[in-house]
């Protein structure tokens, strides 16, 4: 029910969009685009895929033997799951689909899922509080919005570095919770635990987890920045990276179907001063082209590991 529900928020909000765009002139956006900008844009999701597989292959703890190419599988694989799922929750099933395979335990896996993810979502707080705070056009929205940009930060770095803050914070949220949300927060706090347990006694991998993630979403925004240029528009380089993170984080709201509609309209918004609403619709469709190509991509490797997993069922009947 869920599902439907956001599919039809989706369609609710790309309705309304598209009946205030010019349709021909968004056709005109695309006719007369760059093709070497546009073939190098969206060709960035090939070596950002590779750069996620290696980060997940770097979280795995030292004596584990994990082939690059099974990371960037699991990542491709994910990506599906990510087309359907809310917030990117489909990286979890990274989690399953290595304790699966035999490589890490049950929870040791979910909890560095839950790491990977973090740190992700923390990284691009940071490119987002650059961004803001060296955006040369601040009105009273922006204002607010860099505020709360940056308290999302300082809280993620606490609950990420702090493990008494974490533990008060999820045994808060335990307190006002019931039923399946406990459960779940249940989970996760145990998880988190572990996740300290295990990460903070190598603080030179921490330090370096760190750094491909950040740098990641560098190549992410640099990707949208490079979209812009394909569609002959123009953007500065900090006002980019202010403002694509903020399109982002309206497509990880668990409201539509996996950000259509919500990120869009942040585009067409956040870019306004840029260019006019056409070139965001065209935008929007290339940022969705980039959680698209992936899923596509990552079709064959999901389809085998939902075979094995069944195998594996089978026989163990």
């Amino acid at each position: 029910m869920k599902r439907l529900l956001s599919i039809f928020v989706s369609v609710v909000i790309l309705a309304i969009i598209y009946s205030r765009i010019d349709l021909p002139a968004l056709a005109e956006v695309f006719r007369g685009s760059d093709p070497l900008w546009m073939a190098i844009s969206l060709g960035m999701v090939v070596p950002l895929t590779l750069a996620t597989g290696w980060r997940l292959r770097q979280l795995m703890p030292r004596h584990q033997d994990f082939p690059l190419t099974e990371a960037t599988k699991l990542t491709l694989s994910a990506s599906v799951l990510n087309m359907v799922l809310p917030s990117k929750m489909g990286e979890l099933a990274k989690a399953y689909f290595i304790s699966d395979r035999g490589y890490l335990p049950g929870s040791l896996a979910f909890s560095l899922v839950v790491f990977e993810k973090a740190s992700d979502l923390l990284s691009l707080f940071v490119w987002c509080v650059f961004g803001l705070l060296f955006y040369p056009e601040k009105e009273t929205l922006f204002w607010v919005m860099t505020f709360f940009v940056f308290l999302g930060l300082f809280f993620g770095l606490l609950l990420l570095s702090s493990e008494s803050f974490a533990n008060l914070f999820f045994r808060r949220s335990k307190a006002i919770a019931s039923g399946k949300l406990y459960q779940k927060l249940d989970k996760l706090h145990r998880s988190w635990t572990e996740m300290h347990n295990h990460f903070w006694q190598d603080k030179r991998q921490l330090l370096i987890i760190a750094s491909i993630s950040i740098f990641i979403w560098f190549l992410h925004l640099m990707q949208i920045w490079f979209f812009i240029f394909a569609l002959r528009a123009s953007v500065p380089f900090i006002a980019n990276l202010a403002l694509a993170p903020l399109a982002i984080f309206a497509g990880l709201l668990p409201l539509t179907f996996a950000g259509v509609g919500t990120r869009d309209a942040a585009l067409i918004f956040f870019y306004q001063p840029f260019f006019d609403a056409n070139v965001g619709a065209a935008l929007g469709l290339l940022c969705t082209s980039r959680y698209l190509l992936p899923a596509i991509g990552g079709l064959p490797f999901f389809g085998q590991y939902l075979a094995n997993l069944q195998t594996a069922k089978s026989n163990a009947k």
